[in-house]
């Protein structure tokens, strides 16, 4: 069975600051390897060093995955791609969303329609989130 996990690349050397806040929202186990510790290390320029190369952050139904490198193949747009939280009720949702918006921004706030309860925000580190329950 094939997996889809989203893989972000950081700006700034902001990747282990990144998954430690992800972590601490959505719970799982983070792993990160920097550049000097890596296999890799004589590849990479001495100010690359200090970034990180991979990071994983896995619970039990996500995998989340990051870099510090940039990846020259892809071109930076804004807004590209968002990731999405579904959460189990409208307490959950209301701590996610919170704890995603702060130090980021609202592009939408919590609200209720036909399908459930949502809302949206850009987190500190760029990165967009939609966040939704079932629960009206």
């Amino acid at each position: 069975m094939s997996k889809i996990s989203a893989y972000i690349n950081f700006k700034n050397n902001q990747c282990s600051e990144a998954m430690t806040f992800y972590q601490s929202v959505l719970g799982g186990e983070l792993s990160l390897m920097p550049v000097k510790d890596s296999p890799m290390k004589e590849m990479f320029p001495a100010e690359a060093q200090q970034g990180i190369l991979h990071a994983d952050l896995t619970g039990s139904d996500f995998s989340l995955l990051g870099t510090d490198m940039p990846n020259p193949n892809i071109e930076a747009v804004a807004g590209i791609v968002s990731l999405t939280i579904t959460c189990a009720n409208k307490t959950e949702l209301k701590e996610k969303f919170a704890q995603l918006a702060e130090g980021g921004k609202v592009v939408q706030e919590i609200m209720t329609f036909y399908a459930g309860t949502m809302g949206n925000v850009i987190d500190k580190y760029g990165i967009g989130w939609g966040i939704f329950t079932e629960e009206q």
